[in-house]
């Protein structure tokens, strides 16, 4: 059974592969991006979330993970991205903030927070 360490990174590594991502997720498991109003329940949504930001910016990849909290089935961590955004020509430079809860092997919800300043300014054609 996958740890909660091993989980984020599962899904932080495969993010160009959504499929594979999305079924680090349980089956009610939720991804939350509460700043930019998205929400994902299940791996279906999970993906399907994933693979329209991958349409908007095609080199988006987590890098620099950097843990604060660890124990098996909870974690808090900071990750970035740095990549071009397709519609602008803006490069998209980001630091999440993500906390991790997991439950029989999955994840049960991950909860991240961004800059949503640097967001707007990458993605807003000016």
């Amino acid at each position: 059974m996958k740890s909660a360490s091993e989980l984020l990174e599962a899904y932080l590594n495969n993010v160009a592969t959504p499929k594979v991502s999305a079924s680090q997720f349980a089956v009610d498991g939720v991804l939350e991006l509460p700043s930019v109003q998205a929400y994902a329940r299940g791996p279906a949504e999970v993906e399907k979330l994933l693979a329209g930001m991958l349409a908007k910016v095609p080199d988006f990849r987590f890098k620099n993970l950097t843990y604060f909290i660890q124990t098996p089935d909870k974690v808090a961590a900071e990750y970035q991205v740095e990549a071009l955004v397709l519609d602008t020509g803006k490069i998209y430079r980001q630091t999440y903030a993500g906390v991790l809860f997991a439950e029989s092997g999955k994840i049960k919800l991950l909860h991240e927070t961004l800059d949503t300043l640097a967001g707007s300014q990458a993605f807003s054609k000016d």
